[in-house]
C-alpha cells in the first residue's frame, strides 16, 4: 500500500511540475506581449478540449485536457503577405498553410485594434516576446538549482574515513576480494579505522580529501605522519604509501584512454582508504556556474547529434569496414549476445574499480 501511495504521489508531483513549467513558459510570452500593448486573446495550458477557463479583461485563461504544452493567442501573429491577391487559388501545400495562417491572423484583428497587432511591433520587441518563454525556463532552472544546491546541498567527499582496504589490488585486477598472498594495505597496517577524521598528513593540515590524496600519491615508499581524530581525541599514526597502479582520470573523474584505446594507468602512492561522503550546502555563487555547465553539456549533445546520427548510419549501412569500438547493427548485437554473459561480469568489475579509483587512495 505504501509503495502504491508513493507512486501516486510521485506521478502527482511530476504532473504538477509539468503544468507549472508550461504555465511559467507561457507567462514568459504573455507578460512582455501585454507590456508592449499586444492584445492577447487566450492564455491556455494544454491542448484539446477546454476543461476550465475564465475571462479577465480581454484575455481568456484556461486549462485544456492534454497538459503536454500550452500557448497564448495574440492578434496579428502573421503580417499580411505581399501580393496576396496573386496567391489566391494557389494549390501548393505549404503556400496554402501560410495563406490560411495569414487569413486567421487577419480575422483575429477587430476594428480599432489594428495598432495592437503583434506584427506591428518593432523587431526587437517581437524577439523579446518570442524568447520570453525560454528565458522563463532558464530562470526556473536557476531557481531549482538554487534550492537544490543551497537548500539541500550536494554529496562531496569529506575528510572522514569511510572505508579501509584490507589488501592492495591494482586497478587492472579483475578480483574484488583479498586472497592469501596479497600485500596488506598500508592504511590497515597503520591502524587507520573507518570513522577517523583526517586532521593532518605529512605535517600539512587537511581541509579537503583532495589535499590528502595529492600528498599521499606523491610519496610512495616514504613514511608519512598522519594525525586523525578518533572518539574526540587526536591520534598520531605512521603510514607508508605503497607504489600501486591506478587509472588516470580527468577533472570529471572519467577514466582516460591511452593511444592504444585501453584505459591509461599511472603508478602512485596508495594507502587503501576511501572517504565518507557528506552533504554540503553550496554558496549562492555556485548556482550559476552549475547551470552554465548543464547548459553547455546539453548544447554539446545537440551540436554533436548530427555527427552521431551520421556515424550510426555509416556503421549500419556504410561499405567501410566496421569499427569494433563503434555502433553495431542488430545482427552484430545478436552475434555478440552469446558472449555477453561472460564479458559483462568482467567489464562490470573493471568499471566498478575504475569509478572508485579517483576517490580511493
Amino acid at each position: 500500500m505504501e509503495s502504491v501511495l508513493a507512486f501516486v504521489i510521485g506521478v502527482a508531483i511530476i504532473f504538477v511540475g509539468l503544468v507549472l513549467s508550461i504555465g511559467l513558459h507561457e507567462i514568459g510570452h504573455l507578460v512582455p506581449a501585454k507590456l508592449f500593448g499586444v492584445r492577447v486573446t487566450q492564455y491556455m495550458i494544454g491542448f484539446g478540449p477546454t476543461i476550465w477557463s475564465r475571462r479577465r479583461g480581454e484575455t481568456e485563461y484556461g486549462l485544456k485536457a492534454v497538459p503536454l504544452g500550452g500557448y497564448i493567442a495574440m492578434i496579428g501573429m502573421f503580417p499580411p503577405g505581399k501580393g496576396e491577391q496573386a496567391t489566391e487559388g494557389s494549390t501548393g501545400f505549404f503556400r496554402t498553410l501560410v495563406q490560411d495562417a495569414r487569413e486567421s491572423s487577419r480575422e483575429s484583428i477587430t476594428p480599432g485594434d489594428e495598432h495592437r497587432a503583434f506584427y506591428r511591433l518593432p523587431v526587437w520587441k517581437r524577439i523579446i516576446v518570442m524568447f520570453g518563454g525560454p528565458f522563463m525556463n532558464l530562470l526556473l532552472a536557476i531557481v531549482l538549482f538554487g534550492v537544490l544546491l543551497m537548500g539541500f546541498g550536494i554529496a562531496q567527499p569529506s575528510t572522514t574515513i569511510g572505508s579501509v582496504s584490507e589488501c592492495v589490488l591494482p586497478a587492472t585486477s579483475e578480483r574484488q576480494t583479498c586472497e592469501t598472498g596479497d600485500p596488506a594495505a598500508p592504511g590497515a597496517e597503520a591502524g587507520i579505522q573507518p570513522g577517523d577524521t583526517l586532521l593532518a598528513v605529512a605535517g600539512t593540515p587537511i581541509d579537503s580529501w583532495t589535499e590528502s590524496t595529492a600528498i599521499i600519491r606523491e610519496r610512495p615508499g616514504q613514511p608519512i605522519p598522519v594525525v586523525v581524530e578518533r572518539d574526540g581525541e587526536e591520534v598520531e599514526l605512521q603510514v607508508t604509501p605503497m607504489l600501486s597502479e591506478r587509472y588516470v582520470t580527468d577533472e570529471l573523474g572519467r577514466v582516460v584512454e591511452g593511444e592504444d584505446g585501453e584505459p591509461a594507468t599511472i603508478e602512485v602512492g596508495f594507502v587503501g582508504i576511501g572517504p565518507a561522503s557528506e552533504t554540503v550546502r553550496q554558496p549562492a555563487g555556485a548556482v550559476l556556474p552549475m547551470v552554465g555547465e548543464n547548459v553547455q553539456a546539453v548544447a554539446g549533445i545537440i551540436v554533436n547529434l548530427p555527427q552521431r546520427m551520421t556515424d550510426v548510419a555509416n556503421a549500419a549501412f556504410g561499405p567501410e569496414e566496421r569499427d569494433p569500438n563503434g555502433p553495431i547493427s542488430v545482427v552484430g548485437v545478436g552475434r555478440l549476445a552469446g558472449r555477453s554473459r561472460a564479458s559483462t561480469r568482467c567489464r562490470s568489475r573493471r568499471v566498478l574499480r575504475a569509478s572508485s579509483a579517483s576517490s580511493r587512495r
